[in-house]
């Protein structure tokens, strides 16, 4: 099927609607196809885009690193991998962090580390136990920025309620690193009998956010000093695992995924969700929660809120009935006040995310291509 209408004689209104219709038909069909072919890289070396977390990212995941190492856990590709060991019920996750600036309005690379991977394992509806955590540092590296990244980790910990009890120094050259990297891994134990996961949405359901969107991604952006604003911004980063356990405890079964909004942002996840689910997604971009100093400075730059990252908020889908029931627990979180239902769950064929503009119209929100926000986790 090309795609392609030929018309002869004049084309009247109904005419003209058919058209439209096998038009848009057939894109569907092709974006479908594209989405069902198999991963594969066409680059021969690495871009920045290939840790944006778009399509670059997916291609890079399921072409070499899922391919490599492929089993039932891992290909999930969830944000932690659900194991049983004797019986017991366990979270597993890990992650590594690059942000630059290593301190910006909000917090620094220290605490984003242990939020971050306290909100992989809450978001896998597990209660965060212990962390692990590498440091890859350059040669010259001020010890006392070091100690001030250490000590935002402890109290970071503390205040998550988890230990971290097993780590890792390295030094290379300098000019080898960019002063300091972080790894790190996270063990959580799930509590709750029913499981989660991105593939479970259903038609019907509703998608929410725990909160505004894009706070951290612009946040980390400006601080860098490369752009002439001054907009008053902080990361959102913070530990989830207390308002995620308020929406379990609320609403039990009727969670079907949680996922944080990191790289890419609530549109990657969106997507994410729709894939694995084999399902649509309409969002109502009006619902959406973004701080105006957030929509200020994307709409000066360019760049939609829906793909910047956050680190402290979160998207869950929940079935039709606990939606009410959803809501009111994130808002009774102080990380949920500003919840919002921001869409629901189709049985598009072709599995898109599409997005209901402030203006009336409809348009794909696909997966990044580019990367318009590196390293800013």
């Amino acid at each position: 099927m090309s795609g392609e209408v030929t018309i002869d004689g004049p084309v009247t209104e109904a005419g003209a609607k058919a058209v439209a219709g096998v038009s848009e038909q057939a894109v569907m069909e092709r974006v479908a196809r594209a989405r069902r072919a198999r991963a594969r890289i066409r680059e021969e070396r690495l871009t920045m885009a290939h840790g944006a977390g778009g399509k670059a990212t997916q291609s890079l995941v399921e072409a070499v690193f899922l391919e490599a190492f492929h089993n039932p856990q891992l290909a999930a590709l969830d944000d932690a991998a659900a194991l049983t060991v004797a019986g017991t019920r366990l979270a597993f996750t890990t992650d590594s962090y690059v942000v630059s600036p290593l301190f910006f309005p909000g917090g620094d690379i220290g605490e984003l580390a242990v939020n971050g991977t306290v909100n992989d394992l809450a978001v896998a509806g597990a209660r965060p136990l212990f962390l692990s955590a590498g440091f890859i540092l350059e040669e010259g590296f001020g010890v006392a920025d070091l100690t001030r990244i250490v000590t935002s980790m402890a109290a970071a910990a503390k205040a998550a309620d988890v230990r971290i009890v097993a780590g890792d120094t390295k030094v290379v050259q300098r000019g080898q690193a960019d002063g300091c990297y972080i790894t790190t891994a996270g063990v959580g134990l799930r509590e709750r009998a029913h499981d989660l996961g991105v593939d479970r949405a259903r038609p019907g359901d509703v998608v929410l956010v725990s909160g505004p969107v894009g706070d951290h991604g612009m946040t980390v952006l400006i601080a860098r000093g490369d752009l002439d604003l001054q907009v008053d911004l902080r990361s959102d980063t913070a530990p989830l695992h207390g308002a995620t356990a308020a929406l379990l405890d609320a609403c039990g079964a009727g969670v079907r995924a949680m996922r944080d909004a990191t790289r890419g942002g609530v549109a990657t996840v969106l997507n994410e969700i729709a894939r694995a689910a084999e399902v649509g997604i309409v969002v109502d971009e009006e619902a959406v929660p973004v701080r105006p100093g957030v929509r200020g400075a994307a709409e000066l730059l360019g760049i939609d809120p829906l793909y910047v990252a956050c680190e402290g908020r979160f998207v869950a889908v929940v079935a039709p009935d606990a939606a009410d029931a959803a809501l009111a627990a994130l808002r009774r979180h102080p990380l949920g006040e500003q919840a919002a239902v921001i869409g629901r769950v189709d049985d598009d064929p072709a599995h898109l995310v599409l997005l209901r503009t402030r203006f009336g119209g409809t348009r794909i929100m696909d997966l990044l291509v580019g990367d318009p926000l590196p390293r800013i986790c």
